[in-house]
């Protein structure tokens, strides 16, 4: 059990006997009575979401969880392919079940997998990432405007906007919530 105000963003709740990963949750003080959380989830099995309001003295079931640190691998055809750091235990990744993190994970580097009931239900994504530009498009001297931007391909196939001078081959550091570039890595 977890008390509402302990429920934090990555949180793995129990409701009608599915584990929901915690998304977004907001705290709210009104002048006269009990604080609340207002949580949203999203459903690790079929991807639907539920709102929870709760006070933050009551407590939730909290679903049971391992966290693993693990080497990303490869993705094959159907599965991204994570191996255990510690034990050396293979884990398989439906790629559908993760299909908006197929842009973040790069090979080589270690994620925390979150396992509930033998099952991989969340890879975490760091909130910053270094990528290698793939492909940028070149732009004319003196076409610019103060703060212009450009689209670039980064190694695993991410889009993003980058300021002018940012040539491909090179490395920047991307924020993973908004997509947004932050600064050019040497």
């Amino acid at each position: 059990m977890i008390r509402g105000g302990d429920i934090v963003k990555g949180t793995c709740l129990l409701q009608k006997g599915q584990p929901y990963l915690v998304v977004e949750r907001e705290f709210h003080n009104p002048g006269k009575g009990t604080a609340i959380a207002r949580v949203k989830m999203k459903s690790i099995k079929d991807g639907s979401v539920l709102s929870l309001t709760v006070p933050t003295q009551q407590e939730v079931e909290d679903a049971e969880v391992s966290v693993h640190t693990c080497q990303y691998q490869y993705a094959d055809q159907d599965n991204f392919h994570f191996m255990d750091s510690e034990s050396y235990d293979q884990y398989e990744v439906p790629i559908a079940d993760m299909e908006e993190k197929k842009y973040y994970l790069q090979e080589g580097s270690s994620y925390e997998i979150t396992i509930w009931e033998g099952a991989v239900i969340d890879i975490k994504i760091p909130y910053k990432v270094v990528f290698t530009v793939a492909e940028s498009e070149n732009y004319v001297k003196g076409d610019t405007v103060s703060g212009a931007t450009k689209p670039i391909t980064t190694e695993t196939g991410l889009t993003v906007r980058v300021p002018l001078f940012i040539k491909q081959d090179e490395k920047i550091l991307v924020n993973t919530e908004t997509n947004e570039y932050v600064e050019r890595v040497n």
